[in-house]
Formats: structure tokens, C-alpha cells, sequence
């Protein structure tokens, strides 16, 4: 059985081994959940008619009805019985009762939209043949008014079912077997939707070059528990209380899969299989079709075509902003570097932007003239990353510098450099050269980005984060944009800036 699942690309289930699919309101049969639920669609439809009736009727919406003219409400009751049946049983065959987790609410909203239409259509249609004739600003009103009422009731129900996931009730306890490329996407995408009521206990791997990973995720880098190695899973889901089991292992590793499986259903536990498709990341590929044959494309990693015209519009528009009502406090920050200290208001420091381009970066300057003389000194102090040199206790700051870099304020001035295209508002940290020396290979997939003021690593832990840790925050940020991505961390940003964590 093949789903479309997880990150957009294939999520494969070998098993079924009799448990429900989703498993979390209390142990009633799926069956029975089924029934209350049409049972309630069935019951909204004929409210939302009667509150149509009435609306017509009483309220007089549409026009003053005549006395003569009005039908008594039991003049409907066979049209709205059938309209309740053909709605219910429209949303069986579409599948609407078995959704997984991951559907949206918008789609939800299509779906409950494209069905009461369809229905309706049928009702007033069945009607006209059987030569009824009531006023046909009811049926307009009940269109309108059960969508509104089945909408809402999708709607509570996220709402709760999203609050009790957070607090971990009803949830299902997932094991990931497996940690390579695989494994640790199925763990960033579980991570990265607690709302979708999935919680990793932790992973197995028998390589124990992978006991210690970090998965970068929208919010922060997660670091899964270490459980052991695939020899110790039914001992490790009967310790942690697992309920579904996630096979993420390589092609070559198929006699251990196959191991597993068997495991799996002989102790009757719930488990599904990621396919490696030769290790390529299941959310960087397209899947297309082709005289019958599937034809597997990868996505870039980096933000172009219309992507780029839409990061790049909103770009101009909000570094206008800032510099426009920004100049209200970069006036008297630049008095106050004055005075504080010798030097320039300005500091011009080469940068590296996207495709390894360099370009000058403009900041108000936060340590003393000769700073990066001084970087020698800097390094004596030891636990410094080259690619990183952040230091909490940099001795090269000045006074006033402490406090703009608190607030970050000593970058407003970058906003013209976004303003020229050279960096964007969202974006990786723009390196100097000297760091970027100090790259390893994979590192290098985040100067396939504009660099940018703020990004996930400012909104997760600013300068607290390894370097290692914001590298995957940059790749995961390069692999997921949207528009959205850019809002959420824009505003995300604000109260990391208030707050000043990790700032220094």
C-alpha cells in the first residue's frame, strides 16, 4: 500500500496487521468512531437546513414572505433525509472518514465544499423532477449555512485534537529505525508536527556513529534519544511503550528489514517502511509519470523562479519600511558611537552571499578601531570555532556596542544591503571568507542561499547553536521555503531580539 505521506514524497506501509490507523480516541473500534462521526455530519446537515427555514421564514431573509406563501417546516422532511443521506455517503466514498493526520484544514474545507454542492445539486434536481416547488432561497440558505456548520465542526475538532496532542494525550509513541538520511528526515518531519500527535520516543541504528544526532527542525535542533540497536526492539517497545513503528533503513539492509518486519508481526506491532530511494531526501524530490513509468526529479536546493520574485518583492518592501521609520533611531545610535569610542560609525566587513559572491557588509560598529587586528587575541582564548567566532566575553566590544548587539541594532544598516540584493531580510548568516575556508563540503550547501538578518538559526538559540547545528537549520530553511516560513521567523524574531537570548 502506497500513501502520500510525511514530506511530500512516498510513505510506504507494508503491514497490516488489524490495528486501527490512527489509534488514539480511547480503544473504540474505528467502526464506531466512524458511525458517531456520520452521525454528526448527518446531524449539522439537518440542522444547518432547519436554521435555513428559518432564516427564510422567520427572519424574512431574502424578502418578506407571505403567509400564503409559506410552507410549514414538515414540507421538507424527505428532501432534507435525502440530502443528509447522499452527504454522508459522499463523504464515505471520497474517503473523507480516513484521512491521515497530515491533511490540512483548507483541505478539508474543499472537500466538505465540493460535496455539499455536489449534493445539493442532486436534492434540487430530484426535486424539480418530482414537481417541487418551494421558495429556492431556502436551498441557497442551507447550502451556505451547512458548509459554515460542517466547516466549524472540522475546525473545534483540530483545535482539541491539536491541544490534547500538545499535552502528549492520545498521542502515538513512534520508534525510528534507522538513523541515516532517511531515518533523520522521518525524525525533523515528526519533530517539526507535534500537532499532528506524534512523538518520538527515540531511534535504534546498529552503526554507533549515528548515537549522537541533532535534528534541525523550525523551532529548534532536537536531539532524539539513542534507544540501542535493531536487536533490542521489542525490548524497546515494550519499555517505552511504542505504538507504531517507523522502518527507515537502507536498500542494502534489506535481510534486516526483513527481520524487523517479522518481529513487527509476530508481536503484533504497528509499522511502517520508508523507502531510501538511493538515499535521496523524500522531500527534495519530484515524482512525475511517464507512459506508465515514474520518473524521479530532484527539487533544488536553493530558492528560485517564482520563489525568487516573491522573496525578493517582499524583501524591497520591508527593508524600505525599516530604513524609512529606522532612521528615528539610527541617528542617535550613530551619536552615541561617536562619543563612546574612536573610529567609524560604520564597520565594512566582506561577506560571502549567495554562489560564493562577495560583498560588503554595513553594520554600526560594536567594537573598538583595530578589532580585527585583534583577532589573534581572540582566538588564545580557546573554544573558538573558526567557522564561528562569536565569543559572550569578546573583549574588542565596546560600551555602547554590548548594548546594540543585545538588541541587534548594530544591524539596521544591512538593511540597504538588502536592499541591493546582496542579502534578504530571512536568510543564513552571511560568513567572512576566513570561515568559510574552514568549510566542509556539505557546509557549503547554505551559500546556496541569499544570506540574510535574521533566519531559523536567530529565532533557535542565536549564538548558543554550534555551528553544525545552524548549518542544518540553513539547509532545512533552503529545502522548506514559503512565504509563510519567512513571516513565521520574521515574527518569531521580534521576541528573540527582546528577550536578547543567545545575543552577544
Amino acid at each position: 500500500m502506497v500513501q502520500r505521506g510525511s514530506y511530500g514524497g512516498i510513505h510506504t506501509s507494508l503491514a497490516s496487521n488489524g490495528r486501527n490507523e490512527h489509534p488514539s480516541v480511547g480503544d473504540a473500534p474505528r467502526w464506531l468512531i466512524v458511525a458517531a462521526r456520520m452521525a454528526s455530519d448527518a446531524g449539522l446537515v439537518i440542522l444547518g437546513f432547519w436554521l435555513a427555514y428559518w432564516l427564510r421564514y422567520t427572519l424574512n431573509v431574502g424578502g418578506t414572505v407571505s403567509a400564503a406563501s409559506q410552507q410549514p417546516f414538515s414540507f421538507f422532511y424527505g428532501k432534507i433525509l435525502i440530502l443528509a443521506l447522499v452527504v454522508v455517503a459522499l463523504f464515505q466514498i471520497r474517503g473523507f472518514y480516513r484521512l491521515p493526520r497530515w491533511t490540512t484544514l483548507l483541505d478539508e474545507v474543499s472537500m466538505v465544499t465540493n460535496t455539499i454542492t455536489t449534493s445539493m445539486a442532486l436534492v434540487i434536481l430530484y426535486s424539480f423532477l418530482q414537481r417541487f416547488y418551494p421558495s429556492r432561497l431556502v436551498f441557497i440558505l442551507a447550502w451556505i449555512v451547512i458548509i459554515a456548520l460542517l466547516i466549524s465542526k472540522r475546525f473545534v475538532v483540530r483545535v482539541v485534537r491539536e491541544r490534547l496532542w500538545l499535552r502528549g494525550i492520545g498521542v502515538d509513541r513512534v520508534l525510528i529505525v534507522g538513523a541515516g538520511r532517511a531515518g533523520q528526515r522521518m525524525m525533523q518531519w515528526l519533530f517539526g508536527q507535534p500537532q499532528l500527535g506524534y512523538q518520538v520516543v527515540g531511534y535504534i541504528d546498529d552503526d554507533l556513529m549515528y548515537q549522537d544526532l541533532a535534528i534541525a527542525t523550525q523551532r529548534r535542533v532536537e536531539r532524539p534519544n539513542y534507544l540501542g540497536t535493531s536487536s533490542d526492539i521489542l525490548e524497546v517497545v515494550r519499555r517505552h511503550g511504542v505504538t507504531e513503528v517507523i522502518i527507515a533503513l537502507p536498500p542494502t539492509a534489506h535481510e534486516q528489514m526483513m527481520w524487523i518486519v517479522n518481529q513487527c508481526r509476530a508481536d503484533d506491532i504497528e509499522f511502517k517502511l520508508v523507502p531510501d530511494l538511493f538515499e535521496l531526501a523524500l522531500d527534495s524530490v519530484n515524482i512525475h509519470e511517464v507512459a506508465g513509468l515514474p520518473l524521479i526529479g530532484l527539487k533544488p536546493a536553493r530558492i528560485s523562479g517564482w520563489n525568487f520574485v516573491i522573496k525578493r518583492t517582499m524583501d524591497i518592501v520591508l527593508s524600505l519600511t525599516v530604513l524609512s521609520v529606522g532612521l528615528i533611531v539610527m541617528l542617535p545610535v550613530a551619536i552615541a558611537i561617536k562619543l563612546d569610542s574612536p573610529g567609524p560609525i560604520l564597520f565594512r566587513q566582506e561577506r560571502v552571499g549567495r554562489d560564493g559572491r562577495r560583498f560588503v557588509c554595513f553594520k554600526f560598529r560594536t567594537m573598538v578601531r583595530d578589532a580585527e587586528s585583534m583577532r589573534d587575541e581572540l582566538l588564545k582564548l580557546g573554544n573558538v570555532d573558526l567557522r564561528l567566532i562569536k565569543n559572550p566575553n569578546d573583549p574588542r566590544r565596546t560600551r555602547v556596542g554590548k548594548f546594540l548587539r543585545k538588541f541587534s541594532l548594530d544591524e539596521l544598516p544591512q538593511f540597504i544591503n538588502v536592499l541591493v540584493g546582496e542579502m534578504s531580510i530571512v536568510g543564513p548568516r552571511p560568513p567572512v571568507p576566513a570561515e568559510v575556508a574552514e568549510y566542509d563540503e556539505w557546509h557549503r550547501g547554505r551559500l546556496l542561499v541569499t544570506p540574510g538578518l535574521t533566519g531559523l538559526w536567530q529565532v533557535s538559540g542565536r549564538s548558543n547553536l554550534t555551528f553544525d547545528e545552524m548549518v542544518r537549520l540553513d539547509l532545512y530553511y533552503a529545502e522548506h521555503w514559503a512565504p509563510w516560513l519567512d513571516i513565521k521567523i520574521i515574527l518569531r524574531t521580534i521576541p528573540a531580539i527582546v528577550t536578547a537570548r543567545g545575543a552577544y
